[in-house]
């Protein structure tokens, strides 16, 4: 039931990525959102890494981020699926996979992935991300705190 449930959450990371990137195509292009005093919709795409890292390639980083996202996900498949591990850590998986897929999706696609979340203090901004960063962000964090507990268990032995 974990198994399948991971895959659930992961599908559902997928879709919130897919139509909140669908909603920012269609409402962001040319302006910006002012939400807060700190957070805004501003539409952009990234033909890099996180933080656009090698985003100014002549375009072997899309291919090589498709095939470093297929074979994650293959991977975090494979994981989900065999491994034998706590909830927690299932749903870590689903999480960076769903994110993984959303952004693969968008190279595929569009050739860059679709960023639209900008947050900023003045005029000090985080480089823009989207929905499928989120869950990538979520699962990484949900990773460290498992292991941390799992280390801290063992070290009681």
């Amino acid at each position: 039931m974990q198994k399948i449930f991971a895959f659930i959450v992961a599908a559902a990371w997928f879709a919130a990525d897919y139509f909140s990137k669908l909603w920012a195509l269609d409402n962001l292009r040319g302006g910006t959102m002012r939400l807060t005093a700190w957070m805004d919709f501003k539409l952009a795409f990234n033909k890099g890494a996180a933080f656009s890292l090698f985003a100014d390639g002549s375009g072997w980083q899309r291919w090589f981020f498709m095939g470093v996202a297929i074979l994650i996900g293959l991977w975090l498949c494979y994981a989900i699926l065999f491994e034998r591990t706590y909830a927690l850590v299932r749903f870590a998986y689903a999480s960076i996979l769903g994110g993984a897929i959303g952004n693969l999706y968008d190279r595929i696609m569009h050739g860059a992935v679709t960023d639209f979340i900008s947050w900023h203090i003045g005029n000090a901004y985080w480089p823009t991300f989207n929905v499928a960063d989120v869950g990538i962000c979520l699962g990484v964090g949900l990773l460290i705190i498992a292991w941390i507990v799992e280390w801290r268990a063992g070290s009681r032995l």
